[in-house]
């Protein structure tokens, strides 16, 4: 198991928040994960956290092909209105496979072929995410008992089976588009994601 610190704890004031934001960095990771605290954290009681992995199209271009965004925002307005929390910002672009792929993989979907066939046409798995360095952040910051704002069962068997207690999950909206209905259909069909598609 790595060894994983705080390497610097700094305020940056980000938009929609009316709490203090700090940005945490952390020594002892092979990516540069990050974490954003918003309002005073009180690991005593669950942490209401998003593991929430990188997406450039969704995240900052409020891309349509995909729900990474919404859900990222959704999350920071829950925290904030709830007082405090954690978003844990996994380096994991494109499910893992980096941008240049993801934009390919987005090329193949446009042609009918869901997301995760897309990446493994491309010679990747469907997912290389993975979710343990999120626990090696939590356990950082002394964060044992959290309530997981996710639709991704995944995440939620990662953090049970590396020993932090989920209080409750708790399921983001969803945010269908004309654009990414497949998309969605795909993650609610291939890995169990909780998305109720009307």
């Amino acid at each position: 198991m790595k060894t994983v610190k705080v390497r610097k704890n700094v305020i940056i004031p980000i938009e929609n928040t009316s709490k203090e934001t700090r940005f945490i960095t952390f020594s002892g990771l092979d990516d540069e994960h990050f974490a954003i605290s918003i309002g005073e954290l009180k690991i005593e009681s669950p942490v209401l956290i998003r593991i929430h992995s990188e997406c450039l199209t969704g995240d900052v271009f409020g891309s349509h092909r995909c729900d990474c965004g919404f859900q990222l925002h959704e999350a920071i307005k829950k925290i904030d209105n709830k007082g405090n929390g954690l978003i844990i910002y996994l380096r994991q672009e494109g499910r893992g496979i980096g941008l240049y792929p993801k934009i390919d993989a987005y090329d193949l979907q446009s042609k009918g072929i869901d997301t995760f066939t897309a990446n493994e046409i491309l010679g990747y798995k469907d997912d290389l995410r993975n979710f343990d360095d999120a626990v090696l952040i939590l356990n950082a910051l002394n964060i044992h008992s959290v309530d997981l704002i996710t639709n991704n069962p995944e995440k939620v068997d990662c953090l049970l089976s590396n020993g932090i207690k989920i209080n409750k999950v708790i399921p983001t909206g969803v945010y269908l588009t004309k654009e990414n209905k497949k998309y969605l259909e795909s993650k609610a069909k291939r890995k169990s994601h909780t998305i109720n598609i009307k």
